[in-house]
């Protein structure tokens, strides 16, 4: 009955995808020593979590072996001819430094900033203008539409009045 409750706690899982901790490991490599069904039980989990990996699996592109190959010949190569060159340190130096300009690419800057075309200032500037110009206008109009309202509502008192 323990057995069952260990086997649905999540245990195998992490087990299997490998983030259990220290602790959690040696638990399994015990219970899979001590008890036949958890041992069966986690060999078909793993075999369940292959088939799934297989079956979601993407074939790299052709050709991928070959340029991993060629990488790793070259990478031969180039130790194989530091290895040969290693007593004179003239070319040791030559060496190094190709390596160096192969792994890095030089970068030269002329300054920090960020330099804008002289016309997107312009374009900057006049909408900053009109920015301000419309602002204005918004005020204007919110204040004369509140003095409005307020002649209406004076009008309407008028109105009231007179009626009576």
């Amino acid at each position: 009955m323990e057995i069952n409750k260990i086997i649905e706690s999540g245990l195998m899982e992490t087990y299997v995808m490998g983030i259990a901790t220290e602790e959690e490991v040696q638990k399994v490599l015990s219970l899979k020593k001590e008890y036949p069904a958890f041992k069966a039980a986690l060999e078909q989990l793993e075999y369940d979590m292959e088939v799934l990996a297989q079956n979601m699996s993407i074939e790299p592109p052709a050709g991928t072996l070959a340029k991993i190959e060629q990488e790793i010949n070259e990478i031969q190569r180039q130790n194989q001819a530091l290895q040969n060159n290693l007593n004179s340190e003239y070319s040791y130096d030559k060496i190094h430094q190709e390596n160096k300009r192969e792994k890095y690419i030089e970068v030269e800057s002329e300054s920090n900033q960020m330099r804008v075309n002289k016309a997107w200032k312009w374009v900057f500037v006049a909408v900053f203008v009109l920015g301000k110009i419309f602002l204005a206008f918004a005020i204007y109009f919110y204040l004369e539409n509140r003095q409005i309202k307020e002649q209406i509502k004076e009008l309407k008192i008028e109105l009231k009045q007179k009626n009576r």
